[in-house]
């Protein structure tokens, strides 16, 4: 949480300060509103949007999973083993991300309960091979899923679309 805010960042006061780190080092940092805030999610002035997570590339082997923001791409990394990048917004697929994903088995698309989440998941789809898309339920996002139903449920879905039928 941003506490004591560097000169210039006092709107990201009590927001949850999200890095995106490389090998390199950090190379941007949105913040998250924890308290239903508008806008959700912030980011610093000039930044442009990247995936989130990519060094989950690296240790991933023959599938990996997507999210639609950097929140639930960190409940998929703490409550779960599986590799997961993170979409900010579903509205911020860039094409070149197909080419960073495109050399993986399976592409699992954890899709938000929502008309944009739908959507996502099947701009996704169309863009790349072998994708699999998992909707939430209406209204939910991966978070609140494991909060209601624990990360087994999760680890169920992804299990019946990684295992050869």
């Amino acid at each position: 949480m941003v506490d004591e805010p560097l000169p210039g960042h006092e709107p990201y006061k009590g927001r949850l300060a999200i890095p995106y780190i490389t090998p390199s080092g950090v190379v941007d940092i949105r913040f998250r509103g924890m308290n239903g805030e508008d806008p959700k999610y912030m980011g610093l002035v000039g930044a442009k949007t990247t995936m989130f997570n990519t060094q989950a590339c690296f240790v991933a082997d023959k599938y990996i999973c997507v999210t639609e923001g950097e929140f639930d791409c960190i409940m998929m990394t703490v409550k779960t083993n599986h590799p997961t990048v993170g979409i900010p917004g579903a509205n911020n697929w860039k094409p070149h991300y197909v080419k960073i994903l495109d050399d993986f088995d399976v592409v699992i698309v954890l899709a938000d309960g929502d008309a944009a989440g739908l959507e996502f998941g099947k701009k996704i789809s169309r863009e790349l091979g072998s994708v699999n898309i998992i909707s939430m339920p209406d209204g939910e996002d991966v978070n609140s899923m494991m909060i209601k139903q624990g990360s087994e449920w999760l680890d169920e879905r992804i299990r019946e679309c990684v295992t050869p039928g």
